[in-house]
């Protein structure tokens, strides 16, 4: 007798798993680049190093459970009360967190697509259904369409901006009036996981004081990009008391590590010299850009740390191409590639790929 399988929730059939950035490939005097993943290709500065290196010799020990030294230096970063901070696992954390505080069974959930890939994830996970608006052609969100998407089973609408994995930001006009055509009673997450590359003159807006402005918007931050953290796991989320609280109800406890805690915390007294970093990588961009439009490709606006290549149904082809010499990129298949800007020679060497890609 064939013994019965266990029992798993139905929701499970319907999850896709997350694909993670996969390792280039090993090649033969060949410098492997891994460029699929949006990591900032720059280790943390040594005097983070050395602050992690004391941490750790905490690790028997459980971490602070409110993050209590984290909270406070955020909330002095940020100009918001330490009541309204709430730490967690990478944004993505808080973004579950704030799924489980939200929205269940038969609850909706709006997002622009494509967009994060785990948010359809989450989303599914918590048992409420995603509303998926498509971006307009530019990779750009459609906030008008999304508002027009909330109905009364609408418990949350995540922005993402800049978007992963197309790279435009929604302006501060746009958010404005997005703000003004969706209900007080919905939950607006806004994610910025990227906001430490967007430039002044993309117009984004001031997320903290629309914060302030709106209790029911929710500001989602992670030190996994520009601060170089990624390995920690350690973001925060801004929320006004009544939904912070609830952040914190539904957190994993101690999810945050102390060493991620002190990490953070040193890398925000650091901030000068990483925002260095994130000039350069910024340029860097702007290198790779010109040198794409150049080419002939017609991109939208990136204001992250990575391109998106319009490719369509040739995303895997164009993977195969960065992978066969060294390279590895983010295929979505059917829609595009994203690629992550790295180091110099990494890039040259996406450069000369392209432009072979495009003529061929």
């Amino acid at each position: 007798m064939t013994s019965p399988s266990p029992r798993l929730r139905d929701v499970l059939a319907d999850v896709p798993s997350y694909v993670p950035g996969r390792r280039p490939a090993v090649l033969e005097g060949v410098t492997p680049y891994k460029l699929a993943s949006n990591e900032n290709p720059y280790p943390p500065l040594p005097s983070v190093l050395e602050v992690v290196a004391r941490a750790s010799q905490e690790a028997n020990r459980y971490p602070d459970l409110l993050s209590t030294e984290l909270t406070a230096a955020v909330a002095a970063h940020d100009g918001v009360p330490a009541e309204h901070v709430v730490a967690g696992p990478g944004s993505v954390g808080v973004l579950s967190q704030v799924l489980t505080a939200t929205a269940g069974d038969g609850d909706e959930v709006v997002h622009a697509w494509r967009s994060f890939e785990a948010y359809p994830i989450v989303v599914r996970l918590s048992g409420a259904r995603s509303v998926a608006v498509p971006l307009r052609p530019d990779g750009r969100h459609d906030l008008p369409a999304m508002a027009a998407a909330v109905t009364g089973r609408t418990r949350l609408v995540l922005v993402c901006s800049p978007n992963n994995p197309t790279g435009p930001v929604v302006t501060a006009e746009e958010v404005d009036a997005f703000l003004s055509a969706v209900p007080d009673d919905v939950v607006v997450v806004l994610d910025e996981a990227y906001r430490e590359f967007v430039r002044p003159e993309a117009g984004a807006p001031d997320a903290v004081a629309l914060h302030l402005a709106h209790p029911n918007l929710v500001v989602l931050r992670t030190f996994s990009k520009a601060y170089g953290l990624a390995g920690l796991r350690v973001g925060y989320g801004l929320a006004h008391p009544a939904v912070a609280d609830a952040l914190r109800k539904t957190a994993i406890p101690f999810g945050v590590s102390t060493v991620a805690q002190a990490a953070a915390v040193a890398s925000l007294e650091a901030e000068d010299e990483l925002l260095e970093r994130v000039r350069a990588i910024v340029d860097e961009r702007e290198r790779v850009v010109a040198a794409l439009v150049g080419q002939g490709w017609d991109l939208p606006a990136t204001e992250a740390n990575f391109v998106w290549m319009p490719v369509g149904e040739r995303a895997t082809e164009l993977a195969e191409a960065c992978g066969a010499v060294g390279l590895s990129v983010r295929a979505f298949p059917g829609d595009g590639v994203r690629v992550t800007v790295a180091e110099p020679e990494a890039d040259d060497r996406f450069l000369e790929v392209a432009a072979r890609f495009l003529r061929s």
